[in-house]
């Protein structure tokens, strides 16, 4: 092979002894978990935003986020359960770019994945134990998803990963939400594929071992936007969108029919302050039809402390340096006009 063999990494369980979940924090994940189960099941009518950072870049900031989100969560615990985007892994379409805490825990310094495995499992857990909340993040290499397996409440498989048949296997042994988002070429029927492999059970090899999976009845559909042959953004989060999906489900017959709407991405062609609209269509898309009401679960929504994105070499406290994102203030104003009107 044409590489260089750096070091072997400490293994998922080696990484857990050292940094351990107590049982307090273990607690308030299960009791968290419990709830957004019930929202993809259909038991709660409570409403998810997945929201924050398109990319954890400084523990810092990432932390002054999420702890001023967790005081919005105390005003709109009625309505909405607020889940923080802790991406510690970003996927770059050319290679190029700051990939993530966990190849850069400094994104300044070159990549160090030892350290990076550390660093994004502690600050998972400083989320938890310190504000209460429990965090989704981006399943780009399915072999590291237990590094955070006792830590997640939310998985997302991106829209290049969704293909990936170890993705979905993966997917099928995780036992909290798992959205596939639809793939960048806009075939809905290869996300819905991705979801029936994914609540389906497999054996499949899984770092390094023959595993069998029990079938993940919460593995859904995300609608993301996608790309045309000529490089133009298509959005997918109209009323006919989620109509269309909603046929697309019954088709295939399978479990807690769920979607969760992507606002940013292609369905607002990455232009961040359109998220204030999509949300704002979506949730009037809610109030015309039941059908609609009952599989739109929640959004997903790129927001940090300041508008827009930097480069990665600019200083901005709380800006993003990967993709643009709202503001705090937009998007706090966001959440609760979202609660009041739902």
């Amino acid at each position: 092979m044409n590489c260089t063999f750096k070091r072997k990494l400490p293994i998922p369980k080696e990484i857990k002894e050292q940094y351990p979940v107590t049982p307090e924090m273990a607690a308030v994940k299960a009791k968290r978990d419990e709830k957004i189960k019930k929202v993809f099941t259909g038991e709660s009518d409570k409403f998810l935003l997945i929201i924050g950072p398109c990319s954890a870049d400084y523990e810092s900031s990432v932390m002054d986020y999420v702890t001023r989100l967790a005081k919005v969560q105390e005003q709109v615990k009625d309505k909405l359960i607020l889940i923080p985007r802790i991406y510690t892994n970003k996927p770059r379409t050319t290679g190029e770019g700051y990939k993530g805490m966990l190849h850069q825990p400094d994104p300044l310094t070159d990549s160090d994945m030892l350290k990076g495995v550390t660093k994004i499992r502690k600050l998972h857990m400083r989320v938890l134990s310190e504000t209460g909340l429990t965090s989704a993040d981006e399943m780009l290499y399915p072999d590291n998803h237990r590094y955070l397996s006792d830590l997640l409440s939310y998985v997302a498989v991106g829209a290049r990963s969704v293909e990936n048949q170890q993705h979905r296997l993966t997917a099928s042994g995780i036992d909290v939400p798992v959205g596939m988002k639809n793939p960048t070429g806009g075939d809905i029927s290869v996300m819905l594929n991705s979801v029936k492999a994914a609540q389906g059970s497999h054996t499949f090899i899984y770092r390094g071992w023959e595993v069998e999976s029990k079938g993940n009845p919460l593995a859904h559909a995300i609608l993301r936007g996608w790309t045309n042959s000529q490089g133009q953004n298509i959005s997918n989060y109209h009323y006919e969108d989620i109509v269309a999906l909603i046929d697309a489900y019954n088709k295939k017959g399978l479990e807690n029919p769920a979607v969760i709407i992507d606002t940013n991405h292609a369905n607002s062609g990455k232009q961040y302050l359109e998220q204030i609209r999509i949300s704002n269509d979506v949730i009037h898309s809610i109030h015309q039809n039941n059908d609609i009401k009952k599989i739109v679960k929640g959004l997903m929504i790129e927001s940090y402390i300041e508008d827009g994105n930097q480069k990665v070499t600019d200083t901005v406290y709380g800006k993003s340096i990967t993709d643009p994102c709202l503001g705090w203030e937009k998007s706090e104003k966001l959440i609760l006009e979202i609660a009041d009107i739902l």
